[in-house]
């Protein structure tokens, strides 16, 4: 009996038995690089979540789930010809080499942050070989979440001198925009409201930023804390076999306080 191939020789085979053009998976053989780059994100996400909740059982399944999808993307590369998996780790081992030098090459050693600031110059370099004329800016993916890119753009910009002097002066342009959003809100005009709040957001990516916080971060616990008080709300109203529909703002208002009432005494 042959022996077995290691997991990720058997992952590649699973992932070529599913897109063989005679006996593979209708639906695996449909995917093409668009419509698998949804799920891609999404499972990015999920291993997020699970690295938040601590649930290492669950982060082990979801990077499982993470690495299907790169195994998916390498697999339809090499059925065009681009490259194979091996082709992706390769990549990546090469990058890894190059970008520390003190640790595979003859560079002193770096702390933390001098590493952090070799590593922002290398890739400047990269990129000035891959387009000379490329924008400082042109690389950063559109397909990130909006806050995030927000803050990649900032941050490239910054290093360029083009940033507020102080946190100071990013809450005084967070005054701004939120004023000139109001005077929108007034007029009703759709398409200015939406250019105006993209300013406040843009704004706030780069307070964020400012403060070394990860607005997606902030906003994620916004949204659990969201989600727990208004469970809270659900669970009170049920003790009288209520739900919200049955309930008014008043009452529900008062129980989102008893929430956070709650909340000022949970561990942080």
């Amino acid at each position: 009996m042959s022996q077995s191939p290691a997991p990720i020789g058997q992952l590649l085979a699973i992932m070529a038995r599913l897109r063989d053009p005679q006996d593979g998976c209708a639906w695996d053989l449909e995917q093409t690089f668009a419509t698998i780059a949804p799920y891609t994100v999404e499972e990015a996400y999920e291993v997020a979540d699970a690295i938040q909740r601590g649930d290492l059982a669950d982060l082990r399944d979801e990077l499982g789930d993470l690495l299907f999808q790169v195994v998916f993307h390498s697999r339809m590369a090499e059925e065009a010809g681009a490259f194979a998996f091996d082709d992706v780790a390769q990549a990546i081992i090469d990058k890894m080499i190059r970008r520390h030098p003190h640790i595979f090459g003859d560079a002193g050693q770096r702390t933390s942050g001098e590493q952090v600031q070799a590593w922002e110059e290398v890739k400047a370099a990269e990129r000035a070989a891959k387009a000379p004329r490329a924008g400082l800016l042109d690389d950063i993916p559109a397909a990130l979440p909006g806050l995030t890119r927000a803050v990649k753009l900032s941050k490239r910009a910054a290093g360029v001198g083009f940033v507020w002097p102080d946190t100071g002066a990013v809450l005084d342009k967070l005054e701004e925009e939120l004023t000139e959003f109001r005077a929108e809100v007034a007029t009703g005009d759709r398409t200015a409201l939406r250019e105006e709040l993209g300013d406040v957001l843009f704004v706030m990516a780069n307070l964020a930023r400012d403060l070394d916080i990860d607005p997606e971060d902030a906003l994620r616990e916004a949204n659990a804390k969201f989600l727990r008080r208004f469970r809270h709300i659900e669970a009170r109203l049920a003790e009288d076999g209520r739900t919200p529909h049955d309930s008014d703002l008043s009452e529900m208002d008062a129980l989102w306080n008893e929430a956070r009432a709650q909340d000022k005494t949970r561990p942080r």
